[in-house]
């Protein structure tokens, strides 16, 4: 995902509403939004952000490489699950996760349907995040914890974005423990519980890479 800092400096408390409507920057920072809070919030800001739990997050800008890879990722969901019960998303659609958290992966795909007005996805079956460069604690360490406290979550995808490849964190059920496989550019991405199977290079197409690439 892009990199992330936390909502919220100094001369900036006519952006963020407390449990009232707007309060002062220290009593945003002091007391914990609540989910609604957030998503009210969210709804009318320009640019996107994500929920820690306790306040937002500001998810900063990607790049060409990043933005292309999700393109990719979402057209080949999109061609593979036309007709069938599940359906992709991303990145506007978010996942409620531990502690009250909400992620915005880059796509997901949930085979449930529910209203058009919803704000946070239900049933999430697969999860995709792309790397970008500084991102890799949070997507490889954070949210492999949080998206395995979603129990129906049986696939979370790590994409690359320095070169082709991904890391594949997969479960048979919700509250095992992720098994890990990588992929490389020959091999095909398997989706056994939405019925999906992608060839990696899919992911990648169009996208260039260079000796200097240090993420997306």
């Amino acid at each position: 995902m892009n990199r992330t800092a936390r909502v919220g400096q100094k001369n900036e408390d006519s952006t963020l509403p407390s449990r009232a409507n707007i309060a002062p920057m220290t009593a945003a920072l002091t007391n914990p939004w609540t989910e609604e809070q957030f998503l009210t919030w969210a709804a009318t800001r320009e640019g996107r952000h994500e929920f820690d739990g306790c306040r937002p997050v500001a998810m900063m800008g990607s790049t060409a490489r990043h933005s292309r890879i999700t393109l990719n990722t979402h057209v080949a969901l999109r061609s593979r699950l036309r007709g069938t019960p599940c359906s992709s998303f991303g990145p506007d659609l978010g996942v409620r996760t531990i502690g009250g958290a909400i992620r915005y992966p880059d796509a997901l795909v949930t085979c449930s349907r529910f209203p058009e007005s919803e704000r946070l996805a239900p049933d999430v079956r697969v999860v995709f995040e792309v790397l970008s460069a500084d991102s890799g604690r949070r997507d490889r360490i954070e949210k492999v914890r949080q998206y395995a406290a979603v129990p129906s979550i049986r696939h979370y995808i790590i994409l690359e974005s320095a070169s082709v490849g991904l890391l594949v964190l997969h479960r048979q059920q919700g509250g095992d423990a992720w098994t890990a496989l990588t992929l490389t550019g020959d091999d095909t991405l398997t989706l056994p519980e939405i019925g999906v199977a992608i060839p990696v290079e899919e992911f990648y197409e169009d996208v260039e890479f260079d000796d200097t690439t240090a993420g997306g």
